[in-house]
């Protein structure tokens, strides 16, 4: 699907927004809108159509497994990406003699509060700090030794846009016979991910950013053949061998990555992520890369030659956002959602993030406004 075919799918651009914030939820698209009509239509018609519905969680799972190359059952359906945090971090022993869990102060607080919450079962929780906005491999070395027993590593910074050299630091880490988990949160839907070419052990996005769904569901895929040292103690009937055999007194995990699920999917954002995923598995992912990095280079560009001050990092580290440093984030974005112009504040950065479905005429739009808000409060 060319970009032009894909941004038709996305009425917000028709009903001339320019929506610029998919670090912070993707765009609307009339596929999601259809998806939960059809969950709705189900639910009214049918009364109880849980075939129908688990169907549709199936079929979530497998467009995940889809766009990072990964068998479905390696993929566990869970709430959010906090829950896949905690699976993953659950199944970790802390002993005297391999307790670290190596992260970064780039982290996404609400994995980085997960990691920290490990400290009672006697992790000790350290992080690498960024230089300008950058972290490289050889920053996270000095971290990674014989005590560490997982690195956390994002695949784009939620802060800044900063992209990481994954595989890189995967190979410290693994080196020191730790294991490496991935926050594709960021990322995933606009860069390409083979787990498989990236060697880490645990990869986990939800559905909400860039790959185009609705809150309420995220997926955990594991490296097959790992082993842990403990069962998770958060479960629940769908993490069973036979979720519908209905046995409260028998504890048996699935065994496959389904052992990590819990209660009742989230059926209405199954329904939604299955229509998000489907638009991004019909594109072509070096080609949305190439587009969606030609648009942040002349995004940087242009703000560069107003003055603006940047968080986010230079080729080839920035990932499919382009970050402003400034003291007015809110102030700015505010102004910039009056001209239906949607960009996200965090802080003193405002970010610009960008997808296939943006296009040279949104940059145009925003850099203009930028310019005519410089005027205003100079």
């Amino acid at each position: 699907m060319e970009a032009e075919e894909f941004r038709g799918h996305f009425p917000i651009f028709s009903d001339g927004g320019v929506h610029l914030c998919s670090c912070s939820e993707g765009a609307l698209s009339d596929r999601v809108t259809g998806a939960l009509n059809d969950f709705v239509t189900s639910w009214r018609i049918q009364a109880a159509p849980w075939d129908i519905w688990m169907e549709q969680v199936n079929e979530a799972r497998k467009a995940f497994a889809q766009i990072i190359h990964a068998e479905p059952t390696d993929i566990a359906t869970l709430s959010c990406a906090s829950e896949a945090a905690f699976q993953v971090s659950w199944g970790q022993s802390f002993s005297e003699t391999r307790n670290v869990i190596v992260t970064t102060d780039l982290e996404f607080p609400s994995i980085a509060h997960v990691w920290l919450a490990q400290q009672s079962r006697g992790a000790l929780v350290k992080f690498v700090e960024n230089h300008d906005g950058l972290i490289l491999s050889d920053d996270y070395a000095p971290f990674i030794d014989d005590k560490t027993t997982l690195v956390s590593v994002p695949l784009v910074s939620y802060a800044n846009g900063l992209r990481f050299p994954v595989r890189e630091i995967a190979g410290l880490a693994h080196k020191m016979g730790a294991r490496v988990v991935v926050d594709a949160y960021q990322g995933l839907g606009v860069i390409p991910v083979d787990v498989n070419e990236l060697e880490c052990d645990y990869l986990f996005a939800g559905a909400l950013k860039y790959l185009l769904g609705a809150p309420g569901i995220a997926f955990l895929w594991v490296k097959p053949g790992l082993s842990h040292a403990n069962d998770p103690i958060l479960t629940g009937w769908f993490g069973r061998q036979d979720p519908f055999a209905f046995t409260p007194r028998i504890l048996d995990y699935a065994d496959s990555s389904r052992r990590y699920q819990t209660g009742t999917p989230a059926i209405p954002a199954a329904y939604a992520a299955k229509a998000g995923l489907s638009l991004i598995n019909e594109t072509q992912a070096a080609r949305v890369t190439q587009h969606v990095e030609k648009l942040a280079e002349l995004t940087q560009a242009a703000l560069m030659a107003q003055g603006w001050k940047f968080f986010s990092p230079n080729p080839p580290f920035r990932g499919p956002q382009v970050t402003i440093h400034t003291h007015d984030a809110e102030h700015i974005s505010q102004f910039l959602a009056d001209r239906r112009i949607f960009v996200s504040p965090r802080g003193q950065a405002l970010r610009v993030s960008l997808h296939y479905y943006n296009n040279e005429q949104d940059i145009h739009k925003l850099i203009q406004a930028l310019h005519d808000y410089r005027k205003r409060y100079p």
